[in-house]
Parts: C-alpha cells; structure tokens; sequence
C-alpha cells in the first residue's frame, strides 16, 4: 500500500487508509467493511482484536460480501459514509 498512497496522497492530501473485508451490501454504491486491529487491552494488558465497521462508497458496484478491500478516507458523502473503496 506504500506505491498506493504515494500516487493518491500527493494531489488529494493526506488521508487515511485502511484495508478489510466486505460484510454487506446495504444498498446502491455503498457496501460495509469490517477492518481489525490488534491493541493491548488498557488494564490486563492482553493483546485483543477489535474489528470497527464502516460504511464505504462503491462507485463501480462491484464488491461482493467476503471481498478483501482497501479504503481511503473522503469527505462526507452521506450521514454515514465517509469513506470509498481504493483498490
């Protein structure tokens, strides 16, 4: 993802990048993706993994649920959606 976000950081800025897997499909364009991380819990000190959802725009509509996909944060495109599909 390094080649990645050189290309697209330069004219856009920076913003986030993230990758993870298609949940659903929750109606035109738009697709949920699930993306875990690991972090140390604060007081056990255990490595635990958290997994957060996002709601992502699909422009092409062509993501399926399972898919393995990388996002890039963007401006607001609806109440939810603040994020689109890469790659």
């Amino acid at each position: 993802s390094k080649d990645l976000m050189s290309t697209e950081n330069n004219t856009r800025g920076a913003r986030k990048l993230r990758k993870g897997v298609v949940v659903s499909k929750s109606g035109a364009k738009t697709v949920k993706v699930a993306v875990s991380y690991r972090e140390r819990h604060p007081v056990y000190g255990k490595i635990v993994t958290r997994t957060k959802n996002y709601h992502v725009h699909d422009e092409a509509d062509t993501a399926k649920v399972g898919d393995v996909v990388a996002i890039m944060e963007t401006r607001p495109l609806s109440a939810t959606k603040r994020w689109r599909i890469v790659k």
